[in-house]
């Protein structure tokens, strides 16, 4: 099913290529994201942080956001992608990684800000996962600016389109062997009982990520409100490289935060 949507990687190089290469190097990104329920924007930090902007676009570029799924939701905190496929059955797939990169924590985890998952107790462990702060997840106990050295903050969606992302986050999430927090679409805690197979419709797919506007400076007229409390430098070592599993958003101590299936 994901054959015409495999035919677009070609444009997606192209595409991103061109807004990697051309200007000066401060340059801002806008990436649309169109999933089964919708379209949003994200206007990516390409200037303030750009190892992770960098990392994300080698990603859009070689299309392997593509037909990935939302494989978590935590309703009023944050929904979570970019780590894997469904093929037609459970577990998920997980798809192929890069090098894990440096933590960059200079913006604040506020709503419509989108983030880099990583491995509970290693700051520098970021791959292709991320995750959209559904609410201020800045202060409290945990802050995403604080823990695990701080989340990095790289872009940002708008109001209007985060529209899409709460209308994910408002469907019911299910639980199964190895995955927990799973939205689906038309499904209920009856078919979950009878053990009713997943049809690919019932995941929340998203079909592409496409550059729709690689004018430097795109940033402009947005409110970027600064990490409050900064975590120390990363260490000039580097980190070790990791698969990233089903916890790679946030440690084990925010399990807590883990909702029951509805």
């Amino acid at each position: 099913m994901f054959s015409s949507i495999r035919g677009k990687n070609v444009l997606h190089t192209v595409l991103v290529t061109l807004s990697l290469t051309c200007g000066s190097q401060a340059q801002a990104t806008i990436v649309e994201v169109t999933t089964n329920l919708g379209k949003f924007e994200i206007n990516l930090y390409d200037e303030s942080t750009p190892v992770t902007v960098k990392n994300f676009l080698n990603y859009v570029s070689a299309g392997r956001y593509d037909g990935t799924v939302i494989h978590r939701s935590a309703p009023g905190f944050v929904i979570q992608g970019g780590g894997f496929v469904f093929e037609q059955q459970l577990p998920l797939k997980a798809i192929n990684t890069n090098a894990p990169i440096v933590n960059e924590p200079k913006w604040s985890n506020v709503r419509g800000t989108v983030a880099m998952a990583k491995l509970a107790s290693n700051p520098n462990s970021a791959t292709s996962q991320w995750f959209v702060n559904l609410a201020n997840n800045s202060g409290g106990a945990p802050s995403l600016d604080i823990q695990n050295e701080g989340f990095t903050v790289f872009g940002q969606i708008s109001s209007a389109d985060m529209a899409v992302v709460d209308a994910i986050a408002a469907l019911p999430r299910f639980n199964f062997p190895g995955i927990q927090d799973l939205p689906l679409r038309n499904y209920s805690n009856t078919d979950r009982d009878d053990n009713k197979p997943l049809q690919a419709d019932n995941l929340i797919t998203i079909e592409s990520v496409v550059v729709v506007d690689a004018r430097p400076n795109t940033v402009a007229g947005l409110t970027l409100v600064p990490n409050a409390s900064p975590p120390p430098p990363p260490p000039t070592t580097g980190s070790s490289a990791g698969s990233v599993g089903w916890l790679a958003l946030l440690p084990l101590g925010l399990l807590a935060f883990r909702r029951r299936r509805r």
